[in-house]
């Protein structure tokens, strides 16, 4: 045997040994003894005791008494009590299961003793209890047929007149309904508030117990419903909703005395549907949750002959299937037995939660055990052992629901992430898949806008020209909603010109504008004169989406951009920046649907107007992180106002007139700023080769051609080559790998990597290698030629 295995033997055979602590008594193994239907109590101390009026009394077969003085009673014999009656013998023979009898007790008491009371328990399957002649106790109403009796299972505590110094006693009991007859629990007399006290304990134990294993089990239903529908926790959490009703439905019938109103039948009923449906729901919930380990033909007979049992209920009266109990003990043994099996091999095999349902089984099988003895009257009741055993069971049970949602959980997050990854793999792939042959198309279109075409041939290739840019700023948008939606995206803390941001913006998207006819505005706070510290792409990107969002939906009329400073100290300026327009506006009901991915506020608007329904969901999500909100006026037919307040740590640099002003653009004059400059460019596609070397042969340079990291390692001259425009991704050598090794080799010429994925995908690659630019195709000629003349030391004409 396994260590582990052994060290969870030693735990369960300790579970077994508390049997030996419990007090074995036979029913009628008490200190006190009725004799021939009397039973003296008179020199018995009664204060804080209780004695059960147990010996002999006097049985009246087929009488029903109210005083033992009754002219009319026949006195059967004097027999044991409490007996069923199928144990009771009188004339050598066992009385029938059904019919009506009496039962008489004098009871002498002490003169010198507390309130007393008397506890009253149920019988099968009704009574009434003569005090005196009085009528004192009952739960049903005997009679001398089925019409005549009403069954009711109920017990009663009852506190009893000062005055009485002897008791007698007639029991009144009637059985017609239920296959068993008689008393069989015992009738108490002692202090009333020992006796009220230990039944109010008593009923604590079974509704505690019963709330416990109710909520439990609507939690694990709700864990079901709301979850990855599970059927091990569905099955669990039906075991213990049905098993709830047994705790109060049974046993000391709880839920009679709450509601004494309550039908027999209906609730007899209950009582052995939910203990026998209770059993196959833990029989389904051991095969499900360790399926491999479980014979699945043994558990589905054990499941059928649950079930056929609570068919039997169904269809037959309580005088049929009253006697299924015995039949269903060897059925629940087996199914125990069976569990315990299944669980050490679930132990062996390190199933999650293995040691805690082999605990758990040793756990109930004790429960039941008790449950039987007590049944059958070898001991006494053992509430606060039961109410222990059956708490610890649902405890380590939800333990192992606990651990195996957890591992479901756990299991769905690294899912989920790799799915995140996966996506962003695939959106990495097909944006440089896409933007190699966009490089192409958007470098060509400029290559012959430059070469003077044909007023028609210009028309066209600028319509080329903005359907390529067009597809661009999509392929842009669906990469950076996926990047933000991931919480990848990481924010730079510079100095940035926010006015100057926005002339750029302003005159970037003035020949939209203009195509338009709308007059495009820009109104800047004149006291706002300070650089601040924040990311100018990222805020650039805020700002120019709802610039172009607004021209889009907007037919005539302007749009203005506005810079107005809030409130300033020190160290820091709060600025609002606001974009309106006198466009369509938008709905009241569907202005919280336009910051949806995806999503306009009219599907026709996609149809008119174009668009992802990403630009203002990047927008929100990036002022989202940095504290701020996108906030929105709009009224249909007149216009509307995107704002956002943010507040920016002051650089305290003034700005000067010069950096007030756009930046330069590289001369278009003929002029050849790159003449007698010898460039490595590295490229295995022969479309981005013919694009790059008709601008750079344009500009002057002389081209050498690299088409793979080996090449360029073989190819490159230092004495020749000014610098190296390196694509990354290339057979035979890639170029991360031919960077690191020119480094290696203490080439330090300048090299420029070039990418058709995002700068953030190729920079952690770059790490270390003295990369001075990463330019992502496809690029602006204009941005393309302005690095290369940074880093060669050549200007640029005016």
């Amino acid at each position: 045997m396994r260590p582990r295995l052994k060290q969870y033997a030693v735990s369960i055979a300790m579970l077994f040994l508390s049997i030996g602590s419990i007090t074995v008594a036979r029913a009628g193994d008490t200190t006190m003894h009725a004799v021939n239907g009397v039973m003296d109590l008179r020199n018995t101390n009664l204060s804080g005791n209780i004695v059960s009026l147990n010996g002999e009394w006097g049985l009246y077969w087929e009488q029903l008494l109210t005083a033992i003085n009754d002219s009319s009673g026949k006195l059967t014999s004097y027999v044991a009590f409490p007996v069923k009656w199928a144990n009771t013998i009188v004339a050598g023979k066992p009385l029938p299961a059904k019919g009506y009898a009496s039962y008489s007790l004098t009871v002498l008491l002490p003169k010198k003793r507390p309130a007393l009371g008397l506890e009253v328990p149920d019988t099968y399957s009704s009574f009434q209890l003569y005090l005196n002649g009085k009528l004192f106790a009952a739960a049903g109403k005997p009679g001398t047929s089925k019409e005549t009796t009403i069954p009711h299972w109920e017990e009663k505590t009852i506190q009893l007149d000062d005055d009485l110094d002897t008791l007698h006693l007639v029991l009144q009991v009637a059985n017609f309904h239920h296959s068993k007859g008689g008393p069989y629990k015992e009738i108490k007399v002692g202090d009333y508030d020992t006796l009220f006290y230990k039944r109010q304990e008593t009923q604590a134990y079974d509704l505690l117990l019963t709330g416990c294993l109710f909520m439990g089990g609507l939690f694990f239903f709700g864990l079901y419903l709301f979850g990855r529908h599970d059927k091990v926790i569905l099955f669990f959490s039906l075991f213990c909703l049905f098993y709830s009703y047994r705790i109060i439905g049974s046993g000391y019938y709880v839920l009679h005395t709450l509601f004494p109103g309550l039908s027999w039948v209906t609730t007899i009923h209950l009582e052995y549907l939910s203990l026998f449906i209770s059993v196959a729901f833990f029989t389904l919930y051991t095969l499900y949750l360790y399926p491999k380990d479980a014979n699945r033909y043994i558990m589905w007979v054990e499941i059928w002959a649950c079930l056929s049992l609570a068919a039997v209920v169904i269809i037959f009266p309580p005088t049929v299937f009253t006697q299924l109990i015995s039949p269903f003990l060897a059925v629940m043994f087996s199914v125990i037995a069976y569990a315990f099996y299944v669980y050490i091999k679930a132990v062996r095999n390190r199933r999650l939660g293995a040691p805690y349902a082999l605990i758990s089984t040793a756990v109930v099988l004790l429960v039941f055990v008790i449950i039987n003895l007590q049944y059958f009257g070898f001991v006494k009741p053992q509430k606060a052992l039961l109410f222990t055993g059956y708490i610890s069971f649902f405890f380590l049970q939800s333990l192992i629901l606990s651990f195996r949602f957890a591992y479901t959980l756990n299991k769905a997050k690294k899912d989920a992430e790799e799915g995140l990854r996966a996506k962003s793999d695939f959106l990495s792939n097909m944006s440089h898949e896409i933007r190699t042959p966009l490089n192409s198309v958007i470098g060509i279109s400029h290559m012959l806008l430059e070469e003077k075409p044909r007023k028609d041939q210009e028309e066209r290739l600028q319509v080329l020209l903005f359907s390529a840019n067009s597809l661009l700023s999509i392929v842009n948008d669906i990469l950076d909603y996926n990047k933000i939606d991931a919480e990848k995206i990481r924010f730079e803390k510079i100095e940035m010109d926010l006015s100057g941001i926005a002339r750029n913006i302003i005159g970037g998207l003035q020949s939209a504008a203009d195509d338009k006819g709308i007059e495009l505005r820009l109104k800047i706070d004149d006291a706002f004169i300070n650089r601040v510290i924040g990311d100018p792409t990222r805020t650039a990107q805020v700002i120019s989406n709802l610039v172009q969002n607004a021209i889009k939906f907007t037919k005539e009329g302007f749009v203005q951009l506005e810079i107005k400073r809030e409130v300033v100290n020190y160290d820091n300026v709060t600025v609002t920046v606001s974009v309106t327009d006198t466009g369509i506006g938008i709905e009241p009901e569907k202005q919280g649907l336009i910051f949806e991915r995806f999503s306009q506020a009219d599907t026709s608007t996609s149809r008119r107007f174009g668009g992802t329904g990403l630009g203002l969901a990047i927008c929100k999500k990036i002022l989202s992180l940095q504290g701020s909100s996108l906030q929105l006026k709009s009224e249909p037919g007149k216009g509307s106002t995107f704002w956002f307040t943010q507040t920016f740590p002051i650089s305290h640099l003034a700005l000067s007139e010069e950096t007030r002003q756009p930046a330069l653009v590289v001369s278009k004059d003929g002029r050849k700023p790159l003449d007698s400059i010898r460039i490595l460019l590295v490229e295995d596609n022969e479309v981005n080769i013919l694009v790059a070397r008709s601008f750079l042969e344009k500009w002057g340079a002389t081209i050498d051609v690299a088409r793979n990291g080996q090449e360029a390692l073989d190819m490159v001259d230092p004495e020749k080559h000014r610098i190296i425009l390196m694509d990354m991704h290339m057979p035979v050598m890639d170029g991360f790998k031919a960077t690191a090794m020119l480094r290696q080799k203490g080439i330090r010429l300048p090299i420029i990597a070039l990418t058709a994925n995002l700068p953030h995908e190729t920079a952690p690659g770059l790490a270390g290698l003295d990369v001075r630019e990463i330019i992502v195709k496809p690029f602006v000629p204009d941005d393309f030629l302005r690095v290369i003349l940074h880093y060669t030391g050549s200007s640029a004409g005016n």
